[in-house]
Formats: C-alpha cells, structure tokens, sequence
C-alpha cells in the first residue's frame, strides 16, 4: 500500500485523476445479485460532494477569473517595454493559430468520428444518485463581469503599475493560486470520481469514454502538427534547421511530460533553447516568460473537447461564438496558474459564459483535460524554444539586461511609506523594507 501512495504522489494530479476514473467506471459497473457494488446510500454520499464542489466552484470562478487575469494584464504592460510586447504578441499568435488549426481538424473529423454518438443523456451529478442535500453559493459577480473587470483593472493598472491597488492584486494573485493548489486541485479526483461514479449508474459512462477516446487521437495528432508549423516557421525566420532545433528541445519535451509543469521544465528549456543557438540573454528573456503566457498546446487540447462535448451533447455553439471563445482563450491561458490543471481551471469561466457549460460539462472537461496534461504541458514548453529563435532574430543582438523578466516584473511601490508597516512577506524584500523605512523615517503610517 506504501508503495502505491508513493507512485500516486509521484504521479501528481494526473495519477489520482486517472485512479479516480478507473476506480468510479469499475466500482460503478460491478453488480452483486443485481444491485450495484456501491449501494445507492454511500453513491449518494459521492453526489452531494460533487454537487457542493461543483457550487464551490462556481462561487470560485470569478474570483480565479480576476485574481489571475488582472495581474497578468497589469504586468504585460510594464519593464522590458518592446521586446516584452513582441514576444507577447508572437505567444498569442501562436497560440490563435493552435486554436483555429484545431477549429478547422475539429469541424473537418470530430462530426464523422462522433457520428452515432449521443450523449445528451448525460446528467448533471445527482441526476442518478441524488444528493443528501444542497447549499446555495452564488458567485459574488458573473463570470463575463469578472471578465470585463480584469480587463479593466489590467490595462489600467498596466498604465500606473505603482502603487497599494498593484500590490493588493498581487497577494490577491497569491491568495487565488493557494486556494487552486491546496484545494481545488487537490479535491478534484473526489469530485470527478463522484462526476463517473453518477456516468455509470446513468449507463452513459462507457459511451463518454469511448468517444473521447477518438478525440485523444486527433489531440495528439494536433500537438505533432503544431510543434512542426512553429519549428518550420522559426527555422525560415531563424535561418535554422526546423528537424535538428526541434531534436534538440526533445529533452525538454520529455521533463514536461513528466513533471507536467511548464515552470519545472524552465532549466531544462532553458538549456536545450541555448544549444540551439539563442543568445543567452534572449533565453533568459523568453524562456520563462512564455512558460507563462505561450500554452499552445493547452488551447488545443481544451478546443478539441470542448467541440468534442457541444458535437455529442446537443449543444448549439455558432462559428462566432467559437471564433469568440478561441480569442478569448488565448487571452485567458496568458493568465494560467503554473500548476498542474491550472489551464483548464482558468478557462471554465469561459467554458460556461461563453459556450453555455453546465456544471456536468465543466467536470468532464477538467477531467479530460487533466488526463492529458503532460502532453499539452510538452507542447506549450517545446514550443517555447521556437518562440526564443524568433525572439532572437528579430532582437539582432539587442535584448540586454533591461529584457530580464525579473526586471520586467520587479515590484517598485511609490506607497511604501505605507508598505513598510504591512506583512508583505515574499512579496518585498527585508531589504527593500529596511530602506523604506529609513526614508520615510518618523513620519511613516504606522
């Protein structure tokens, strides 16, 4: 049993995902004298926790939406000026065109793949095994409120970056990625084991399995096809062999696939990226920066079941609410919590406001999503070292130590005659503190 708990956790979120769904399509099959393994009285157990997680999540939304989104917007617009909005801009055409691309295979395939699958049979959780009881938990505001809103505060605070309303977003930032680290993510697998667990008592389990099956495929086609197009257009514009520089960043390509991380791939990214002849100033520069906001690969992965579930559920989604959602997509991943599952959590909001998600969609979504991590995490930081070849090019020589994301991102408050009176730990240095204090002398806000 040790053993097990040490290659669960080895395995991260992805592991006890992957239990869980086994676990609930097993169990919930199993029929002993006619009636289910699990009795209905301890299904029902699981129905309730969904259905609260599943209320707690849409209270969380919105503020995931703005905790994330508004920092994300303020710190684009600040320190390394143009180099920053050039590699910025070439992330998100990057990842526009990893969108439409799978739009286009997803229109072209998934109708004839998917002929003959129907599952708008498939229930909210509780549909089956109904749950104890409920509670309420509205959203403090709608989700494309919560949208508008960071976008506002974003640009806004992107034009007066100093300043306490910055720093406050800042923590709010800290606060929104703990709450998915410490609790979000780490219930999921109990959530989506009740989400499967209810599938199998409804009969539609084996029928949602069998067709994203199919879309795994295509997934995993798509994420070759892109890693090809932007190496080939790096490799024509970095006057670089596209076969041998993506040969190159395989090893970074393995580490994501096993750490499913885009931030624990850094060094190796980084390394790989400087063997293919960047600048070391340039790696320093895009590397980590796009393992923030470049998720080709996550936009890809969440198009295709997306598309996957509105074709199967009978949902009706124009081609301008899709041209919309994948705009919007590409916005959202920039402000991605670097954990894993922190792509697809960010985009829920999208998922419900925009294609019209239930609360059933949204949890088969993070499920299918989760269970492909690693390879859409391989795909956005393989992709990275075509974006620093561009990025190098372009620069010619001229990304110095002004272009350092750590100066792009250096936190500098003109209210730090007020900052030094509060615990702002991790976020100014003792030092920084120290010196505040001395400047501001007896006159500081106690």
């Amino acid at each position: 049993m040790s053993h097990l708990r040490k290659a669960l956790s080895a395995g991260g979120i992805l592991a006890w995902v992957l239990v869980a769904i086994i676990l609930a399509l097993v169990l919930g099959s199993i029929r002993v004298s006619g009636s289910p393994l699990i009795p209905q009285s301890l299904g029902r157990v699981f129905a309730t926790f969904s259905g609260l997680f599943s209320q707690f999540l849409s209270f969380a939304i919105p503020l995931i939406i703005i905790g994330l989104v508004t920092p994300a917007i303020a710190d684009l617009g600040r320190g390394a000026g143009k180099w920053l909005g050039i590699t910025t801009a070439i992330a998100y055409v990057s990842t526009l065109f990893s969108g439409f691309l799978t739009y286009v295979v997803c229109a072209a395939l998934l109708p004839r793949l998917l002929a003959g699958t129907a599952l708008s049979e498939v229930k909210e959780p509780g549909s089956a095994l109904e749950s104890y009881f409920s509670i309420e938990m509205p959203a403090p505001v709608p989700v494309m409120t919560a949208l508008l809103l960071s976008f506002v505060l974003g640009i806004g605070l992107s034009m007066v970056p100093r300043g306490v309303l910055r720093k406050g977003f800042i923590e709010f930032r800290a606060i929104i990625t703990r709450l998915i680290e410490r609790i979000i993510i780490p219930l999921l697998p109990l959530h989506i084991f009740g989400i499967f667990l209810n599938l199998t008592y409804t009969g539609e389990a084996w029928s949602v399995m069998h067709a994203l099956l199919r879309v795994v495929v295509v997934v995993l086609v798509l994420e070759v096809v892109i890693l090809g197009v932007q190496y080939v257009t790096a490799g024509l514009i970095g006057s670089r062999n596209p076969v041998r520089a993506l040969a190159t960043m395989m090893p970074a390509y393995l580490t994501a696939l096993g750490t499913s991380s885009s931030a624990a791939t850094i060094p190796v990214t980084l390394a790989q990226t400087r063997r293919n002849g960047v600048s070391d100033a340039v790696a320093s520069f895009t590397v980590p920066l796009c393992a923030t906001i470049h998720l080709a690969g996550s936009t890809s992965k969440i198009f295709s079941f997306a598309f996957a579930i509105v074709l199967t559920q009978g949902l009706s989604v124009s081609t301008a609410q899709w041209v919309g959602f994948i705009f919007m997509l590409g916005i959202t991943m920039v402000a991605a919590p670097g954990v894993p599952g922190g792509a697809i959590m960010a985009a829920t909001g999208l998922l419900s406001s925009m294609l019209g998600f239930d609360d059933a969609q949204v949890a088969l979504m993070i499920a299918t999503y989760i269970a492909m991590d690693s390879f859409g995490t391989a795909t956005n930081v393989t992709g990275d070292g075509a974006i620093a070849i561009v990025v190098d090019r372009l620069a010619g020589g001229r990304i110095g130590a002004d272009g350092d994301p750590e100066n792009a991102r250096e936190l500098s408050f003109d209210g730090m005659k007020y900052l030094d009176r509060v615990s702002v730990e991790g976020l100014v240095s003792p030092e920084e503190l120290t010196a505040s204090a001395e400047a501001a002398g007896a006159d500081a806000v106690s």
